[in-house]
């Protein structure tokens, strides 16, 4: 009996050591973070993907509406028309302008839906940068033995922040891209 409660004493000790010794490794850990918004607009790069991104959707927007200015167009010759018509081909027109109107609004499914091309453009120009971004902090916090890296531009995540723990300077260095000074 004795020789159980000394075995039990003993594995409560170092199950504590081994508790402490995990926690003061865990304070040890240092923490930075970044602000990819920062990051983001010192990067040439991206601000060209975004140019062309903006000019992708603005050329689609314009030729949707044109388009909607078709079946505008079509319904009003309809209504002029429609009194005049006889009723088989009055269903015909009101037919042309349904399935206009519906290929109309698959166009604009397939250009800004949440698959559409729009997205799988944004993906195609922005992802390599947005990788880019990571693995340069990946690096820099390996390199420098961060424990944690937070995003500062993900919302109102943190409260207080040092400013000695912002190392989006570093990442743009590592990447090769800064423009400017960053005014704080």
């Amino acid at each position: 009996m004795k020789k159980h409660a000394i075995f039990n004493g003993t594995a409560i000790l170092f199950g504590l050591i081994f508790v402490f010794a995990a926690f003061n490794t865990a304070i040890a850990q240092k923490v930075g973070y970044v602000d990819t918004e920062y990051i983001l607009q010192n990067i040439p790069e991206y601000q060209d993907a975004q140019n062309e991104i903006e000019d992708y959707s603005k050329q689609w927007q314009e030729e949707i509406e044109a388009k909607y200015a078709e079946v505008d167009k079509m319904y009003k010759a309809y209504q002029a028309d429609a009194v005049l018509l006889p009723e088989d081909l009055r269903q015909r027109r009101e037919q042309e302008i349904i399935d206009f109107e519906r290929e109309i609004k698959d166009l604009q499914k397939q250009r800004f839906g949440s698959d559409g091309e729009l997205f799988k453009k944004r993906q195609e120009l922005v992802k390599p940068i947005q990788e880019k971004i990571f693995n340069a902090i990946e690096e820099i916090a390996t390199k420098k033995n961060y424990g944690f890296i937070f995003d500062k531009a993900g919302g109102p995540v943190m409260m207080y922040v040092d400013a000695k723990y912002d190392i989006s300077d570093e990442v743009l260095d590592q990447i090769g891209s800064i423009m400017g000074v960053r005014g704080n």
